[in-house]
Formats: structure tokens, C-alpha cells, sequence
């Protein structure tokens, strides 16, 4: 089989940790691989700022590029791709971005001009009509894309619903890789410290890790700690609600680390929640913080806001999203069963290895680039 070569772009490759995906789809001999990214990105309002931080690059070829509008999701943009593009001639482009994005639109429409076949990737799993200009760029992409990538099963559903009539392959962004996520190892004292529970993620509203706080401190035992990772705009509210609550004591705020760290964050917790809340414009998209704690052996306990029970599967705890009762009982009723903790332990990380690990997604996404190479031209776009 012929060699393939691939520009993907993503901003989200500026984590060290998700760079290990690129060299997996390396690792086929069939991929000539170049990724461009962006020097750092900002997160919207809160204005933290992502760093690119080189982990992972064996392999393959990583190219900085400049970055318009950093931080705004829907109208960032990369000034020099078309000229890349150019330059490199790739056999495909894979555009790592929402189909309703300024980015996605010009990076499209550059391949579409140098005869080169583009994919898109989406998570959106809400059925939502965007505003002008974003419903065009939507609709453009439509008509232009070889193939979409879509990290959830709702997600390949509301392509359909929007138009879309192309291929679709549904493969979450990134996967985990389990050389780096796994348990840890040797026995606990369990007589000598607290049930550590632990949240990762941001520290927003839709996180609902107020509801977490106030779950905890409703709990029938004191022999519990909360570690919350992550930094945002709640921070100082979550601190002043643990404080009003009386359980201020029993929990650490860590703030952000490097993503090469959160294996050691993951095995020092009992249990991993994610409690997200449903929004008008925003149900959870996948969750990747349960599949890295499921990796590491650490059972978890999510709402069940979009595709948090998709992810878990048989392999965790569900509760109704914003019920703190449930989610009280749910938490006592694993800090009160270690036998069962141990065998969701077993059982999620069983999980990941049966469909969420790196190599999984990097060979299923191997396999789109090769359909996407071989088919001819057409518009995917349906006309109602």
C-alpha cells in the first residue's frame, strides 16, 4: 500500500500528553505524518494560557504556526496554512476543528483549491443552528469534506440531522495511553488515610462541582477527602461554598498541572467524579478525564449529561445529573463497599483497553485516511 501523508491541525495538540496519538498514527508505515500547531492557546474568558509543550514527537514532523484571534473558539484561524499546504502537498488534510469554524472554513477551502481531500472532526451532540457566518462555514465544510470524524455516537447523529451525507466515522479525538495510565501498584493501608474522591477539569458552572461539594459535606463519614484539579473562573466561589458548607478542611484546590503529571494525580484518588450539568448550549461531549481514571484503576462516578454514560459503560456509577442526593448516596455507597471499588477498578480499566486506548484511536483514524484517499470528489452536502 502506498504511503499517505497527512497535515493535521490542532490546537489541541499544544497538550503534551494527547502529542502521543501523532506517534501512534506514525507508527504505521503507511503515514507520513505532519501536525501544525499553534506556539499556546487561551481558554475564552478565563484568559489561562496552554503552552505547547513537546512530550511526544517522535516520528513525525511538528510545525509552529501562527495563530489569529487565540482564544476565540469560532474565529481563530492560521494565516500561513494555505502556504503550508502548498508547500507540503499532502495526500490529506485533517482539520482537528468544529465544522462551523473560521478555521475549518479557510483551512477547507485551501485544500479544496490544491485538489487535496480534507476531513473535519466534531463533538457537537446537540442539534443547534448557528448564526451568520457560522451556519455557512457549516455548510461549506459540508459540501467540501472527504470524511467527518465525530468523537461520539450523538454527534455522528446530528451531522445527519444538519445535512451532512458524507462518510462519518465516529472516533474520539484522543485516546489514553496505557503505558502511562495505569494502576498503581501495592497495597494501601486503608486504616491510615481518608477515601480520596477527586475531580479534574475545569472549574465552571456546567462541571457542577458545586454539587459535588455540597454531596460530600451531606456524607454519613468523615473519613473522605476531595482533591479538585483544574482552575477557572468558579475558583474562588467552589473555595467559598467549602467553607460555608464546613468541609473546607477536607478539600484541596490544586490548580493546573502539566498533563505528563495527572497519571500521579489519578492514582492518589479512591474515586474520580464527574458531576457536568447539562446546559441549552452544552451537554458533555465524552469526558476524557473518566477514561484516564478508568486507566489508571480508579473506579468513577459521572451524571448522566450526554455521553458520560456512553463512556463508562458498565464500568462505573451513574447518577440523574444534579441530583445531590443521588450523588451522596452513590459516593457512600462506594466509600462503604471497597470490594466493589476494586472490581469497578478492574472493570474500567478493562474498558479502555477494549476501545479507548491511543493505538485504537490513531489505527481507526489511520483507517479514515485511507478511505478519504480513495474516494473520489463529490459534495457531501444534502439538499433538503
Amino acid at each position: 500500500m502506498s504511503t499517505v501523508k497527512v497535515v493535521m491541525v490542532s490546537k489541541a495538540l499544544v497538550v503534551g500528553a494527547y502529542q502521543r496519538k501523532l506517534e501512534e498514527i506514525a507508527a504505521h508505515h503507511d503515514v507520513e505524518l505532519v501536525a501544525v500547531v499553534p506556539p499556546d492557546w487561551r481558554e475564552g474568558p478565563s484568559g489561562a494560557v496552554t503552552t505547547l509543550h513537546r512530550a511526544h514527537t517522535q516520528g513525525y514532523e511538528l510545525v509552529v504556526a501562527p495563530i489569529h484571534f487565540n482564544g476565540q473558539f469560532h474565529l481563530h484561524y492560521y494565516p500561513t496554512l494555505g502556504r503550508l499546504l502548498a508547500e507540503i502537498r499532502p495526500d490529506i488534510l485533517h482539520m482537528d476543528e468544529e465544522p462551523y469554524n473560521l478555521a475549518t472554513w479557510l483551512a477547507l477551502r485551501s485544500a479544496a483549491r490544491l485538489g487535496i481531500p480534507a476531513l473535519f472532526f466534531t463533538w457537537q451532540n446537540l442539534l443547534r443552528t448557528y448564526p451568520w457566518p457560522f451556519r455557512q462555514f457549516e455548510r461549506a465544510n459540508y459540501a467540501r469534506a472527504a470524511h467527518a470524524l465525530a468523537g461520539n455516537p450523538t454527534a455522528a447523529s446530528v451531522l445527519r440531522q444538519k445535512g451532512y451525507a458524507g462518510p462519518i466515522s465516529v472516533v474520539p479525538q484522543f485516546g489514553v495511553d496505557p503505558e502511562t495510565f495505569f494502576p498503581a501498584t501495592g497495597e494501601v493501608d486503608r486504616q491510615r488515610r481518608d477515601v480520596v474522591i477527586g475531580y479534574a477539569g475545569r472549574l465552571v458552572p456546567a462541571k457542577g462541582i458545586d454539587l459535588l461539594l455540597r454531596a460530600c459535606a451531606s456524607l454519613a463519614t468523615d473519613a473522605w477527602t476531595l482533591r479538585i484539579l483544574g482552575d477557572g473562573d468558579e475558583r474562588a466561589r467552589l473555595g467559598q461554598l467549602a467553607d460555608e458548607l464546613g468541609i473546607a478542611q477536607r478539600v484541596e484546590f490544586i490548580g493546573r498541572i502539566p498533563s505528563t503529571q495527572a497519571p500521579a494525580f489519578y492514582r492518589q484518588l479512591d474515586l474520580l467524579v464527574l458531576p457536568s450539568v447539562s446546559r441549552p448550549n452544552w451537554v458533555e461531549q465524552f469526558g476524557r478525564v473518566l477514561t484516564e481514571a478508568m486507566a489508571c484503576g480508579v473506579p468513577v462516578v459521572g451524571s448522566d449529561s450526554g455521553e458520560i454514560p456512553w463512556v463508562i459503560g458498565d464500568a462505573g456509577v451513574i447518577f440523574p445529573e444534579g441530583d445531590v442526593p443521588a450523588l451522596a448516596a452513590a459516593l457512600q455507597g462506594l466509600i462503604d463497599d471497597e470490594p466493589r471499588r476494586r472490581a469497578l477498578a478492574e472493570r474500567g480499566r478493562a474498558r479502555v483497553l477494549s476501545h479507548f486506548t491511543m493505538a485504537q484511536i490513531a489505527a481507526a483514524t489511520v483507517a479514515v485516511y485511507q478511505q478519504a484517499g480513495a474516494a473520489p470528489a463529490e459534495t457531501h452536502l444534502r439538499r433538503d
